[in-house]
């Protein structure tokens, strides 16, 4: 029997483990590729968790949940595979689901910048009727997938991007990194709210990866010192770092033209995140964005779960 090496979940209480398991066979209309790189995402580690609504149902299992691989006929693809793992030398995959990369791409910066420019690139190129020129409040812009948001937006087109988060360091990096402006969420919620409405008053379209209280602030200011309370204002609800929810008056929603809609797996249709995924992989391709990949091996497996991402960059393991 022919075998591979691969990253096993063997207990929702350890990391994975590395292992050699019989090599994959394909099915008809499937197809066997060779795996390159692999992100360890916050969603890979909660899945390894069993804390994900993708987490296996028995064990062991096969970690990761993305993959840059490499075809049969030596092209090169990204393919997410929430549910069925991939951190392993060859995996089985439907060739319907393989999003072409270009050839020349570096793997590791494929694989460490898909997954945080996924959520604010969807919403914007999807959930909200973004335009170029538009300008986007990032709330939560210290987190890799805040970071780059920032970059997404301004390679979209935005004209203005207010960078808002907790890390002073962070904030500053990305006042060099493409920000039009920053603003510091501190304790003191009156001094955060006068600098909210002071940078973010007339804002188009916020990518909200806080929720909670801190949001419910931001709300408040935001709207509180909004001029044109006609103009449409998107708030998208992308992650839950403050908290799962918010308690918002009525008058908020009645008093201006603000929606509020979340963006995730459930709320595109999957062409349309297909096609989007394609996009998205070309303009990291081509140097539009990217996060810094910080490798490990695959015999490396527990250490790489056990490593914490510094600002800017994503645990890859690479085959």
């Amino acid at each position: 029997m022919s075998m591979i090496n691969a990253a096993l979940v063997e207990s929702f209480d350890e990391p994975p483990h590395y292992r050699s398991v019989p090599a994959p066979a394909a099915a008809p209309g499937q197809e066997t590729v060779d795996v390159l790189a692999v992100g360890v995402h916050p969603a890979t580690r909660g899945i390894a968790a069993g804390k994900h609504y993708t987490s296996p149902k028995t064990l062991p299992a096969l970690a990761g949940a993305d993959a840059v691989v490499r075809r049969a006929d030596g092209s090169l693809g990204y393919v997410m595979t929430m549910g069925a793992g991939s951190l392993a030398e060859r995996i089985v995959i439907d060739p319907a689901a393989i999003i072409p990369v270009p050839e020349g791409t570096d793997p590791a910066l494929l694989a460490a910048t898909m997954n945080p420019a996924l959520s604010s690139w969807t919403a914007l190129r999807t959930r909200v009727p973004f335009q170029a020129g538009q300008s986007v409040l990032v709330h939560g812009a210290t987190g890799n997938a805040g970071s780059t948001a920032v970059k997404v937006a301004k390679h979209l087109g935005a004209g203005r991007v207010i960078a808002a988060g907790r890390n002073r360091a962070r904030l500053d990096d990305l006042a060099s990194e493409g920000a039009d402006s920053v603003v510091q969420l501190v304790p003191d919620e009156d001094v955060t709210a006068a600098a909210l409405a002071e940078a973010a008053a007339e804002v188009d379209v916020v990518l909200d990866y806080v929720w909670g209280p801190p949001t419910e602030l931001a709300m408040r200011a935001v709207l509180g010192a909004r001029t044109q309370h006609t103009r449409l204002l998107d708030w998208v609800q992308i992650g839950g770092m403050g908290g799962d929810a918010i308690t918002l008056s009525g008058h908020a929603l009645r008093s201006s033209a603000f929606r509020i809609l979340g963006s995730g797996f459930g709320a595109v249709d999957t062409e349309v995140m297909l096609r989007e995924f394609a996009e998205l992989v070309a303009a990291i391709a081509a140097g539009g964005m990217a996060v810094r990949p910080h490798p490990f091996r695959l015999d490396q497996v527990e250490a790489a779960w056990a490593h914490q991402d510094a600002p800017g960059e994503r645990t890859v393991i690479l085959l």
